[in-house]
Formats: structure tokens, C-alpha cells, sequence
């Protein structure tokens, strides 16, 4: 729980959950290098190793991503990996 508490006080993330030693999600911001294009295009998974699981629209609620989901800025994203991956990615945002 601290370790928890601890990732949401940084202010890049938005929720963390460890599930395993090695293996998190966080609901954090859509990474700028993202923003504008498909998730198959954005490279997240084969450059950082992170899966986007889902995404909210601001004003709307959360959807599951596919490979054709377009990330907006200002969009809130569920995304799935290795704890160290996943913390990469957010301090992108």
C-alpha cells in the first residue's frame, strides 16, 4: 500500500498496482509520443514493453484499446507491464 501511495504522490501517476514482484498497471496520462495516432503505430509495446489495456476520454468513460485506437491528448490510459516499463512510460506524460 505504500509503495502504492507512493507512485500517486509523484504526480505522474494517477493509480498503480503491483500484482507480482515485477508485473504492474497504472492509470496515468497518455504519453505525448503517443498522442495523434493508432496504438500499433505508436510503438508503446515493441519500444517500451507496455500493453495499453484501456483509454478515457475526458467526459466519457473508459473503453478497452485496440490496435486501431487513436491516444488524444488529454486522455487517461490503463497500461500493463513490468513494474519499471510501466513507471518509463508515465514519466513520459
Amino acid at each position: 500500500m505504500g509503495e502504492r501511495v507512493a507512485h500517486r504522490v509523484t504526480g505522474r501517476m494517477l493509480d498503480f498496482i503491483e500484482f507480482e514482484d515485477d508485473y504492474a498497471m497504472v492509470k496515468t496520462r497518455a504519453p505525448a509520443e503517443a498522442v495523434g495516432m493508432p496504438l500499433d503505430q505508436s510503438r508503446l509495446r515493441s519500444k517500451y514493453g507496455v500493453t495499453v489495456v484501456g483509454v478515457k476520454r475526458p467526459g466519457e468513460g473508459f473503453s478497452y484499446a485496440t490496435a486501431d485506437t487513436v491516444i488524444n491528448r488529454g486522455d487517461v490510459v490503463i497500461l500493463a507491464g513490468r513494474t519499471s516499463e510501466v513507471e518509463r512510460v508515465a514519466d513520459l506524460t
